[in-house]
């Protein structure tokens, strides 16, 4: 048993992410935040990158990696 199994995680979830919504290529209950590397339950993710296709934790970590992208 792996330490997200503990936690109540089946597995992580490969998305694809879309405008608004996300598309699910492999079935799973997390994502993995881009930036922090921290898991992020499927319900609750709320930020992403379409361009990069990136999940992020929160706001201020999508407006960080945003600003490390596009040079701002």
């Amino acid at each position: 048993m792996n330490r997200f199994e503990r936690l109540g995680f089946k597995g992580e979830a490969k998305l694809r992410y879309l405008d608004g919504e996300v598309q699910v290529l492999s079935p799973g209950d997390f994502v993995r935040c881009a930036v922090t590397g921290e898991p992020i339950r499927l319900d609750e993710l709320r930020y992403w990158s379409v361009e990069l296709q990136e999940p992020y934790l929160d706001a201020a970590i999508s407006l960080q990696r945003y600003r490390e992208t596009h040079g701002k």
